[in-house]
């Protein structure tokens, strides 16, 4: 009687072990494989996207087959600045509480060259505090007493955030004249022969509905993160939009530094505010109305990148959700769409939304930083080491080509990305299901003048205060990611615990905010 007591729980404890291997043989380890499989095909699809991208740009700039440079330019501008045929353009500055930086765009955009009967400035302030609102005022009074015609307009709410304040500035009677409209936003600083180096692409060639600049950062050099969004950024421009002007001439709106004809506008249906990504919303209904793009890459405009890790959050979550909610919302509009080609179409789907916006989010958090370590955890799940280190390694690489003075920061650039991707996923998730805060809009601040008027502690009164807070997601992956390290170390017969600890040491980096500026908060 007492040895049967004393096996009894022997054999509750035997019990249990055989349910978990069952479990986990019949359950768990199948799910695994089937979530590897899925992420070895996104992985393959983003690396096909990534080595086509990488030819055509290689092609364009081996033979000198940039798009913005087979238009003759030269003779446009000859003759307008001969017989004074300057056409007559509208510049939109939409901002909102702007306090830092209003007046970098204002005093960029009222000094460029061009007839000032010709331009017509426009200063959409939405802010809602009465001092910003004054000094906004102030200013485009000072510009005015110079004689530019600049106009001060705000609205009496912010219906429509960005898309409705431009909107609204089109429908002004002293706009009908106006042929193109140029869009900055409050941190941009164009340079002086800004509208002659893209207005001429307009004039002659009536097909083309937009011109769009490049980015340069005023900022990149301010903290570690800024460098990163940099190389980031930078493969967009130099890559994405060349590769996207040079094939199809489509590519997305980047929302500011960039020209548009107004009809263009009009044809498309005007500014609509049913995303957050209301620039890229107009290219896409612009394009399948028959409009083409060209992205003018030796034209840059200075601005500022977010170097709090709070500013560059609330924009990821806007550009990943907001794609992810126009995808769904326009896929069936493009596939029944007449007026564009099949390889337009496919491009559009496939390419540009599908591929780029949510697969490449996806991979990157599913496959990285959940299905990698996870397979630690099980080693009968069999892991093919070319897919898990080869591919992603070469797609690392030629992502971060566009920045070579940046390339020895590759190994920061992929524990980052790896950070952010989970943010990314999980906004492109909400805009696809159109679940909460599919349109929040939090508008990037911009520390422009107070970065060098106020004292900035980067990392020695920060690591007392940690943040604002511990973001509780990076803290549970950095958990995982370092349980994940360690079972590894001790279990495993490779290397994958080097990654995996550096990895959890990302994550909790950003979970206590040690990463970005801190700004100490006005008193």
């Amino acid at each position: 009687m007492r040895n049967s007591v004393f096996q009894e729980p022997d054999e509750i404890t035997m019990s249990i072990n055989d349910a978990q291997k069952k479990l986990r043989a019949s359950v768990i380890v199948p799910l695994l494989y089937f979530a590897l499989f899925v992420c070895v095909i996104m992985s393959l699809m983003l690396f096909i996207e990534r080595l086509y991208m990488t030819a055509v740009i290689l092609y364009v700039k081996a033979l000198g087959k940039k798009r913005y440079t087979q238009y003759n330019l030269d003779s446009v501008k000859e003759r307008m600045e001969r017989n004074r045929e300057h056409p007559t353009v509208l510049i939109q500055i939409p901002m909102y509480n702007e306090s830092e930086v209003y007046k970098l765009s204002i005093g960029a955009v009222c000094a460029l060259l061009w007839p000032q009967d010709r331009l017509i400035v426009q200063v959409l302030d939405d802010s809602t505090n009465t001092t910003i609102m004054t000094n906004v005022q102030a200013e485009c009074r000072k510009w005015q007493n110079q004689g530019v015609n600049i106009k001060y307009e705000n609205r009496a709410n912010r219906n429509g955030y960005k898309a409705g304040a431009l909107r609204e500035g089109l429908q002004k009677q002293y706009v009908d004249n106006c042929e193109y409209v140029v869009i900055f936003d409050a941190d941009f600083q164009p340079e002086r022969d800004f509208l002659e180096r893209t207005i001429p692409y307009l004039i002659d060639n009536k097909e083309l509905g937009m011109v769009q600049a490049r980015w340069k950062f005023v900022n990149a050099d301010e903290c570690l993160m800024t460098r990163l969004q940099e190389m980031s950024l930078n493969y967009h421009f130099s890559v994405e939009q060349e590769v996207g002007s040079s094939t199809c001439q489509f590519f997305g709106f980047n929302g500011t530094a960039g020209v548009w004809r107004i009809q263009a506008i009009k044809d498309a249906g005007g500014w609509k505010e049913r995303t957050t990504v209301e620039d890229m919303d107009l290219a896409v209904r612009a394009s399948l109305q028959g409009w083409k793009f060209v992205f003018v890459g030796d034209v840059s405009v200075k601005n500022e990148l977010p170097s709090t890790f709070k500013a560059y959050r609330f924009q990821q979550h806007r550009w990943s959700c907001g794609p992810a909610n126009l995808f769904k919302k326009m896929t069936k509009e493009i596939m029944l769409c007449r007026r564009v080609s099949v390889w337009k179409k496919i491009h559009l789907i496939y390419a540009f939304f599908f591929v780029r916006k949510i697969v490449a989010h996806w991979v990157t958090f599913f496959f990285y930083c959940v299905v990698i370590p996870a397979c630690v955890l099980l080693p009968e799940v069999y892991l093919p080491k070319p897919l898990a280190i080869y591919i992603p390694a070469i797609i690392t690489i030629l992502n971060t080509g566009g920045t070579p003075r940046s390339l020895h920061l590759l190994v920061f650039w992929i524990l980052f990305e790896n950070v952010m991707s989970l943010h990314r996923t999980k906004a492109s998730i909400i805009g696809l299901l159109e679940a909460s805060r599919v349109n929040e809009w939090v508008v990037t601040e911009k520390l422009g003048n107070r970065r060098n008027n106020q004292a900035r502690v980067s990392f020695f009164k920060s690591k007392f205060q940690c943040g604002e807070r511990i973001h509780k997601l990076e803290f549970i992956m950095g958990i995982f990611m370092l349980h994940c390290a360690v079972y590894n170390m001790l279990h495993g017969n490779d290397h994958m615990f080097v990654y995996l600890f550096l990895q959890s040491g990302a994550f909790f980096t950003v979970a206590f905010g040690f990463i970005g500026t801190f700004v100490p908060t006005r008193q």
